[in-house]
């Protein structure tokens, strides 16, 4: 029988899919990424699968797309490869869309990290190129809002104000444009580039248009160069996902977020998972199911990151809130449905 994916769009989304995690445990804030690297490409050894020991599997896996799921895919990916030495891993950072459009609609990977939800257009030219995408949901992030660590003249913003800065029908050229109480010095601004699913996340929640932001930014699939460039920068501001600004935090300082005349509340791994952090967003990976169904040692992965995806190192090490119980039932159930060819993707 066909599979039913989550409906994610936007500020909705965000909400609905905090209903379908609410069984996660308390999580700690995360440290370092092990393991991470920063170049675009690398085959990592990765560890055990569901199979027995005496089970060879052997074959390439491709992983293209986010970089905010990136670090994920790695460390599941290298623990895999532990038991699983015959298997392969090509590990890609395009960005959501870019590995969409590039990579894995034209038939090129095996699998693609988002860290937003599949486009309707895109699910039709998966099937226009003859294949299903199969959805699972994985993970959930807190998007980081940061500034120099020497701005002390803020502390918290809200949702209005990041649409007044980031919008093109305002464009603010200064702090104080925005807030008279902040300085009356040039906003230096710093985000993701437009192939990112964090680029189609942030416009659609912050500036409430999707692909609809200022154009005058720095703009990079790189969230550590985000990072760095937030840091040179007295009055610098950027965006990134909270596993990288964990891996930053004596480098740039976070911002409180409040939306509609609440409380700010402080990005972290337990605010997004409440639903109180305003930026808390889904995380996905989506499979080819024709190559699901071909590939054995897809289909052993693809199990094993899924049962790996509720793992407190998910959180503890990487910096996303880990799986639900509920979360890791519905990816198996869509995984063997993929298997018996009977998913069928819809919202």
């Amino acid at each position: 029988m066909a599979q039913n994916s989550g409906n994610f769009s936007g500020n909705v989304s965000r909400r609905k899919f905090l209903l379908t995690a609410s069984t996660v445990g308390t999580v700690g804030v995360a440290g370092c990424t092990r393991g991470s690297d920063t170049n675009g490409t690398t085959t990592d050894s990765n560890g055990n699968n569901g199979t027995s020991e005496s089970e060879a599997l052997s074959g390439d896996i491709r992983i293209s797309g986010s970089s905010t799921v990136y670090p994920i895919a790695q460390e599941v990916s290298r623990q895999f490869q532990q038991d699983h030495s015959e298997v392969g891993f090509n590990l890609t950072r395009d960005g959501s869309s870019g590995g969409f459009k590039n990579v894995f609609i034209p038939g090129d990977s095996d699998i693609n990290n988002s860290s937003r939800p599949i486009a309707d257009k895109e699910v039709q030219q998966c099937r226009d190129n003859g294949f299903e995408p199969v959805e699972f949901f994985i993970a959930q992030d807190a998007l980081t809002i940061v500034v120099n660590n020497e701005a002390d003249f803020i502390d918290s913003i809200s949702l209005k104000e990041l649409q007044t800065i980031w919008s093109p029908d305002t464009a603010p050229k200064t702090w104080s444009d925005v807030n008279s109480d902040w300085p009356d010095e040039p906003l230096d601004l710093y985000g993701a580039a437009t192939t990112s699913g964090t680029f189609d996340y942030f416009t659609e929640a912050v500036v409430g248009e999707e692909g609809k932001i200022r154009g005058d930014f720095e703009g990079t699939e790189e969230d550590d160069l985000i990072a760095q460039g937030v840091a040179g920068s007295k009055y610098a501001m950027g965006y990134l996902p909270f596993a990288y600004y964990t891996n930053n935090p004596d480098t740039v300082k976070a911002l409180s977020v409040s939306e509609g005349g609440s409380e700010p509340v402080e990005p972290s791994l337990k605010a997004a998972q409440s639903g109180n952090y305003p930026l808390a967003r889904p995380l996905f990976f989506y499979a080819n199911m024709n190559k699901l169904q071909q590939k054995n040692h897809l289909q052993e992965f693809i199990r094993f990151y899924i049962n790996e995806a509720d793992e407190d190192y998910i959180a503890n090490e990487i910096g996303y809130v880990p799986s639900s119980k509920q979360m890791v039932e519905d990816n198996l159930n869509n995984l063997e449905a993929a298997i018996a060819g009977e998913y069928e993707f819809s919202r």
